[in-house]
């Protein structure tokens, strides 16, 4: 085995070296794939849980060790279980990714290294357009994701990568479009995929919203995002966000809000969120 460097008591060879900066490679393809997704929380605690089952193996702690054995026996059926969603399509995009094919190689370069460096979206074009199919009662479900282009939402619909703009979202909602029915979804300038599925609530909400207003609150509990919701019946506008929902509201407080999803910085979401949940915790105590 030949030797890299020694750090300590650790001898690291070029091996060592190689199997670590694949699995740092591996762990930040698969946090890309699942970012913008509720299933990268479980995904993340798993990891956790797997972390402190290898610190107290080291420790020989052997009743802690023995009861996180048991649950790390089983994990990859859990993993296959509770992710079988992301898994298929996951493969779904591997297979369709062929790497031989002349002319291929660097758009699957491009497939494993996107990053989100690309300009905020123009959100003028989304509330004029909210703005003229709320005026004609058109029905209407646009999702906007500031930090993920949402793969695996956008693979249940038609994958478009087209400009944001009025028009298009105009004509993708009229009612005699093919593309109406289901969800539109906006990652940054763009917008990615329309008739797209999305999560449905459990929630308990007022009859007078249907289908539409339940998915967009189940989107915005399961992810990271800003959803706008245009009632067919009486041409409110909706948002939600974070399992929230703001009923029958302007066009300009849908610019206020949407401004501040994009903008507010991500600390102070995080610090807000958990002012929140320790309100929560008082009150239940209380």
């Amino acid at each position: 085995m030949t030797l890299a460097f020694q750090i300590g008591f650790l001898d690291i060879s070029w091996k060592d070296a190689l199997d670590i900066t694949l699995v740092t490679i591996l762990l930040s393809q698969v946090y890309k794939l699942m970012k913008g997704s509720v299933a990268i929380k479980v995904f993340v605690g798993f990891l956790a849980i797997y972390l402190i089952y290898l610190v107290v193996s080291a420790l020989q702690m052997e009743l802690l060790s023995t009861i996180l054995g048991q649950f790390m026996g089983v994990g990859v059926l859990a993993v296959i279980i509770l992710f079988q969603q992301e898994i298929r399509k996951f493969l779904l995009l591997v297979g369709r990714t062929n790497i031989f094919e002349e002319g291929k190689f660097f758009t699957s370069v491009r497939f494993w290294t996107q990053n989100g460096n690309v300009k905020r979206a123009n959100i003028t074009p989304i509330v004029e357009a909210v703005k003229s199919l709320a005026g004609s009662s058109t029905g209407a479900l646009i999702v906007l994701s500031e930090d993920s282009p949402l793969k695996f939402y956008a693979e249940s619909g038609d994958v478009m990568d087209s400009l944001l703009s009025k028009r298009l979202l105009l004509a993708i909602f009229n009612k005699y479009s093919p593309l109406h029915d289901g969800a539109v979804i906006v990652h940054k300038d763009r917008i990615v995929a329309a008739r797209c599925i999305l999560p449905v609530t459990e929630q308990e909400i007022s009859a007078q919203h249907g289908l539409r207003h339940r998915a967009g609150l189940g989107m915005s509990e399961n992810t990271e995002t800003f959803v706008i919701v245009v009632s067919e019946e009486t041409g409110q506008i909706s948002a939600m966000q974070n399992g929230e929902i703001m009923h029958n509201i302007s066009a300009q407080e849908l610019r206020k809000q949407i401004n501040k999803y994009l903008h507010e910085p991500k600390d102070q979401k995080k610090e807000k969120e958990k002012k929140e949940a320790e309100v929560e915790i008082k009150e239940e105590v209380a």
